[in-house]
Formats: C-alpha cells, structure tokens, sequence
C-alpha cells in the first residue's frame, strides 16, 4: 500500500520523470504541430509545467473531439499535448504499483500482454473447454462511474498530493462523453443518479489505465467468487470458458449482478454460451481451437483503406513509407491468424499495377 507522504508526488514532478513522460507522449508524433510546439524551448516547458504541478496550479486544457468508425462509431477526446505529458508522468510513477494487483489473464494496455497474446490466450482455452460464454460492457467508457474509481483509487493510493492531480484529469473528462451515455437505472437510484459524473475520455492513456483499474475488482470476482479458473479480458470484452453449459449460464446471472454495483450493463443478448468449435469472436479474429480466421467486416474496411491510401500514394498527398507503414500493420495484425491465403488476395489486386506518382 502506498503510504501517504509527499515522496511519491516529487517522484511523479521528477525532471527525469518528466522529460522521459514528454518523451513518450512525443513517440511517432513529433511531425504535429502541437508537439513540435512543445519541443521547441522544451526545458522552459517542463519546468513551467513542473512549477505548476508543484504549485497545484496545474490546470488541463480542453480535448479535441473526432470520430472513428471502425466497426462502430466511437467519439476520441485528444487531450492538449502538455496534458499527455501528464498523464504519462503520473502513470510511470502509479502504474506499477496496481500492476502488482491486476490478475495474469487481463491482456489490454499493460506492458508485455497485448491483442494478439490475448488472442493466443483465448485460444489456449478453447482447446481445453467445450464451451464459452463471451459477454462485453454496453458503452464501458461512457459509463465509468467517476464515485466508483476515485474511491477504488484512493484505496490503494494514499497520497494527497497524488490524489490531487488524478481528480484535476477526472475533472477534466467530466461531461466529455455525456452524448454518448444512455441512462441505465439501477437498484436503489434515485433521480440524482443521473446527475453522476461518469466517462473516461476515449484517447487518455489514464482512461486506459483507469479503465483496467475500474474492472479489477470484477475480474477477481470471477476468478475467486465464482471460481473460473479459464478467465480473461481485454478491455470490455471477456470470456469464460467451462465443460458445463450449465456452468457457464449461472456464471452470467452472477456477473450481471455484479457488474451492476459498477453500474455497468452487458449486451445480454448476444452473451450467449456456445460451444468453442464453431468459433470464438475475438479481437477481430474467429477463434477456433484448431485455427484462427480475419473477421469478414475486418477484410472489407482494410481493403477499402488500402485503396484510399495508394491514391493518396498516386496523388503525392502521403509518401510511400507512409504507404507501406499502413500494409506492414495490417500484413503484422492478420499473420497471428491462418491468413496467407487471404493476404495474397487481398495484396494482388489489380490497384498495384496502377501508375505511381511521377512515372
């Protein structure tokens, strides 16, 4: 437990701590505007902002808002650059220490796990069950319950000082989500209840993190509550695995329930038990306990935005490196599945053999 003095806050302001945090926020980013700002007088920056956090003076700026549609519609805040320094900083200091609380099999933005090993894990499972119950949270960042999160977190850290600067960024996201929460009424709620601060903007590295600290207490529900030894999650999305039908349909009652005292609901019904041999979706993938397949959808909005991207190759508006960087991704992502079939397919189509810029 983290005991309550100032030596942790002076680790998180640290200039080290600082100029390594500016320099992770800056990571592949170093083109844009904003940060290109930063970086010039980038000591005058970090030591006004140092002075600032030091002073409790430290106030984050508003987000920029933009859309992505990949698979669903999904509203990113982007926080002010110096803002992201921030959240850097403080998470080099905290994260480890609830690292040390988070059960093995959650798998989303902690160093050493990641998609495509929660998509190994996944499939580890279904090898040695005969049956999955996979379930996902109903808008999971819009509904993040500020009252919940800040008592979880001041459980563990008892740092005034630490305190502080997490409800300046909890603050700071207050309301930024509002058009994308749907009302969900439980138990005991009163009209108030919609008056509470909820949602973690989409894009903070301290939502991501926060969001893993929020559902930690839930996933040590299930591993030690309701004793499911074949367990994971990534973000919202998780699955259970059992021999027992049964099993599997008592367990969803149990984590309905709970994650209601979360005040979090599921898609109840699509979280179907189904047996692993038609296959797992998962991250993008059908998982089967003998091969992996790429989601249809997936195929189609990569091909579309191979086809965007070389005629803005054509047109001289993004540079080939660019180009190939998008290819290498997806050629990176889709090699964990039984793919290269699919990967000749869809890299020999004819809109290579269009002409290149300048020829």
């Amino acid at each position: 437990m983290i005991t309550s003095n100032s030596a942790l806050f002076a680790r998180i302001i640290a200039w080290n701590n600082l100029l390594q945090a500016y320099r992770q926020a800056a990571r592949g980013k170093r083109a844009r505007f904003s940060t290109a700002s930063f970086d010039h007088q980038l000591a005058d920056h970090l030591l006004e902002l140092q002075d600032e956090l030091q002073t409790r003076c430290y106030q984050p700026g508003g987000y920029r808002h933009f859309y992505l549609h990949e698979g669903k519609r999904r509203k990113i805040s982007a926080a002010p650059f110096r803002d992201r320094v921030v959240h850097h900083a403080l998470c080099n200091i905290i994260e480890p220490v609830f690292e040390r609380r988070f059960i093995f099999d959650s798998y989303a933005n902690r160093m050493g796990k990641g998609t495509h090993r929660a998509v190994d894990r996944l499939q580890q499972f279904a090898r040695h069950y005969r049956y999955v119950l996979r379930l996902d949270i109903v808008k999971h960042f819009p509904s993040l319950d500020h009252a919940i999160l800040r008592d979880y977190l001041a459980r563990v850290v008892r740092d005034d000082e630490v305190l502080w600067l997490i409800e300046q960024i909890l603050i700071s996201g207050v309301g930024v989500l509002d058009d994308e929460y749907t009302m969900s009424w439980f138990p005991g709620d009163d009209l108030l209840a919609a008056a509470r601060p909820r949602g973690l903007p989409i894009g903070n590295l301290t939502s991501r993190f926060w969001s893993n600290c929020y559902l930690n207490p839930f996933d040590h529900f299930v591993k030690r509550e309701l004793r499911c030894s074949a367990y994971l999650r990534y973000v919202d999305d998780f699955a259970l695995f059992s021999n027992r039908k049964w099993e599997l349909w008592k367990w969803k009652q149990a984590i309905i329930d709970r994650l209601a005292q979360l005040r979090l609901t599921i898609h109840a019904q699509s979280a179907q038990v189904t047996p692993v041999a038609i296959g797992i979706p998962w991250l993008g993938f059908v998982v089967y306990p003998t091969h992996r397949r790429i989601k249809a959808r997936n195929v189609r909005n990569f091909t579309q935005r191979l086809r965007m991207h070389w005629q803005a190759y054509r047109e001289g508006l993004i540079s080939f490196a660019e180009f190939d960087a998008s290819v290498q991704g997806w050629i990176n992502h889709v090699r964990y599945g039984d793919t290269w079939g699919l990967r000749q397919h869809v890299l020999g189509q004819p809109i290579f053999n269009s002409q290149q810029p300048g020829s």
